[in-house]
């Protein structure tokens, strides 16, 4: 049968031992041995927490919530940065029947009030004293918000702790001595009490006996209760809330585990840095957890280049962004450099492929041995010289860059999947892989392709629906239980699901021409000089590209060049430069159809931001926001270029 004609493919039937979040929490707590079960730096000194510690903080984080008057069913928000207290809160809040609402540490205040209004959560744990300004700021918006709870108090900056209530987590230090800081009992004004007051407040009731503890308090959690609350990036409209179940996400960590798709266990380390209010790191964590895998947090993206030194990770999920940069950043290298790089890369590109496929196990030749050892074997330092492979998801990957990362051996297994299936649906892994594609269906998932191409899924995973709208739901999970994406795909004969595009990404020009803008975005990424791009051109006579240059490659490229300006705004305005950028960018396109090319590119000066609402939290580009800051620009671009 061709490729074409395949519509429908399953994964094999999901085994599962673990049906919710907590008896997942609590069969973990048995597999760490000696090893950490969580890792936090201060500093430059990384620090482990036990696993009976972590259980003994849930359990006093859960009976304190319990003392403030918290019941099953509420909603509880977390605005954190990845640290352990962020895993702890999360599991003591599901241990209590409730419903825990996760906030992008990046949000501002305004994209904040909206999520908690619409959640109507009456309390939330904040990491530091800036995170609290946030919610100091719109508190007047917030009617239903009644507690505040701070990881880091803000009256003291002690770095050391002491029980019950370990020091705050956050990195390089920031984290204070919640054991000595905060309320002793009730909150303080405003509702505000640091962790450390929550925790005491919780061990007086463990002590006591008022508390049955969190074995007991599991088995009162089924399966269908909510569990999360996730409110989707939105790249288009207001974000809506994601109803997850413990079956939802207990399902995706036991067919992870069963698609083979993460070989660690106990005795591994694995990197937590992808926010964990996505449900792509949440799930990697819960499964890191499940199988005793030491987890090190790590706040920001920005730590994670020292973070892999330090901590040598066996194995992490990344965006492909992260790869993004880490290729731009090896590949744009000049001179005798750059030419050793270039012709070490095509030396890998030769044999990737066949070993992917399997059709290629011998030994490894003389010129790759070479291309290995002034190239491949510096990048795999960088990561730390032991991760087995990396996990790709969020958005798609270039093929290319995947083949680098394969060619220095850092295998990349893409997978693919939304929140609303939290969030897993396909990847690929080492005994099944092909890259470009996102890999096979995970357990118990049906992946069928509608009339028009679009990815429709159906399996355990799939969200009970969105909170409060349910018109909304029943147009986007049908009677039948098809979860509709919105994503356009195609099915090979070895049951690969590919991704062309969301549907709502297509760009359809004024000759009538469909085009998907993400293989040639992607395409583009690859020029050193791309730090963002955005394909424009619907409705208009050709596509061209929104790009925010790399300032710290395009300086240097422009001082070559003579061009002695660095202020970003001058430099994206100097026809040289706009001729040079153009001519490498559009030269990487130019195998696409011709109606795809991109014929012209205009250079923005700033980034793309969360704050500016042109980016989501999970780095996806809000298309329509970006046109329409730069529409101006765009008119000009357009009524100058007078051909396509």
């Amino acid at each position: 049968m061709a490729a074409s004609q395949i519509t429908e493919v399953s994964g094999p039937p999901l085994l599962m031992d673990h049906d919710t979040i907590l008896q997942l929490f609590l069969a973990g707590l048995d597999l760490f041995g000696d090893q950490p079960a969580m890792l936090y730096r201060v500093g430059r000194e990384w620090r482990g927490i036990p696993a009976d510690e972590v259980a003994a903080r849930v359990a006093r984080i859960a009976a304190g919530l319990r003392a403030l008057g918290v019941q099953p069913g509420e909603r509880v928000a977390i605005l954190s940065e990845n640290r352990p207290e962020w895993a702890m809160v999360d599991f003591a809040v599901l241990a209590l029947g409730c419903i825990d609402v996760p906030l992008y540490a990046t949000l501002p205040p305004d994209q904040l009030a909206y999520i908690l209004n619409d959640s109507g959560a009456r309390t939330i744990f904040v990491s530091t004293p800036a995170q609290l300004e946030k919610i100091t700021r719109i508190r007047n918006e917030l009617p239903s918000l009644e507690t505040l709870v701070v990881f880091d108090a803000p009256e003291s900056s002690s770095p050391e702790a002491d029980n019950p209530g370990e020091k705050g987590s956050g990195e390089e230090g920031r984290g204070n001595d919640p054991g000595k800081n905060g309320p002793e009992n009730d909150a303080g004004p405003g509702g505000v009490i640091s962790l450390a007051g929550l925790e005491r407040k919780g061990l007086v009731r463990v002590n006591a006996g008022e508390f049955p503890g969190i074995r007991i308090l599991a088995e009162s959690i089924r399966p269908e209760s909510v569990a999360t609350l996730i409110y989707t990036s939105g790249t288009t409209g207001a974000p809506k809330g994601v109803e997850l179940t413990h079956l939802n996400l207990a399902s995706n960590v036991a067919a992870a585990a069963q698609h083979g798709v993460c070989d660690v266990g106990a005795g591994d380390t694995g990197l937590s840095f992808l926010p964990l209010s996505h449900a792509y790191e949440r799930i990697i964590d819960y499964y890191y957890w499940s199988v005793g895998t030491t987890i090190a947090y790590v706040a920001s993206v920005d730590a994670m280049a020292d973070a892999m030194i330090e901590i040598r990770p066996h194995v992490l999920g990344a965006a492909p962004r992260i790869f993004e940069k880490i290729y731009a950043k090896v590949t744009s290298e000049s001179g005798l450099k750059g030419r050793i790089v270039k012709w070490a890369q095509q030396v890998g590109d030769r044999t990737v492929e066949a070993r992917v496929a399997r059709k290629q196990t011998g030994p490894v030749g003389i010129r790759q041995k070479l291309a290995d050892r002034l190239v491949f074997s510096k990048l795999r330092e960088r990561t730390g010289g032991r991760v087995r492979y990396f996990i790709s998801g969020s958005a798609p990957l270039s093929p290319e860059i995947a083949r680098f990362f394969w060619a220095a051996g850092l295998r990349i297994f893409e997978g693919y999947g939304l929140t609303e299936s939290s969030p897993i649906l396909t990847a690929n892994r080492p005994a099944a892989s092909k890259l470009g594609s996102v890999g096979q269906p995970f357990p118990g998932t049906e992946i069928r392709l509608g009339p028009d191409g679009e990815i429709l899924a159906r399996g355990p995973q799939i969200m009970r629906g969105y909170f409060g709208k349910p018109e909304v739901t029943a147009s986007t999970v049908d009677e039948d239980g098809w979860l509709h994406t919105g994503d356009v795909g195609r099915i090979d004969e070895d049951g690969f699901l590919w991704i062309t595009d969301r549907i709502k990404n297509l760009i359809v020009t004024a000759g009538g021409k469909n085009i998907a803008p993400a293989p040639i975005e992607n395409t583009a990424a690859l020029s050193p000089f791309v730090s963002q791009v955005v394909m424009i051109g619907d409705r208009q006579r050709f596509p061209a590209l929104l790009v925010v240059p790399e300032l710290g490659y395009l300086r240097t490229r422009a001082s070559a060049i003579g061009v002695t300006a660095t202020d970003p705004v001058v430099l994206c305005a100097d026809p040289r430069i706009v001729e040079m950028v153009e001519r490498d960018i559009l030269g990487r396109v130019s195998g696409f159809a011709h109606y795809e090319q991109p014929k012209k590119v205009l250079l923005i000066p700033k980034e793309f931001t969360v704050e500016s609402g042109e980016i989501t939290p999970t780095l996806k580009v809000k298309r329509r926001v970006v046109e329409e800051h730069y529409r101006d620009a765009i008119s000009r671009m357009y009524q100058e270029k007078t051909g396509a």
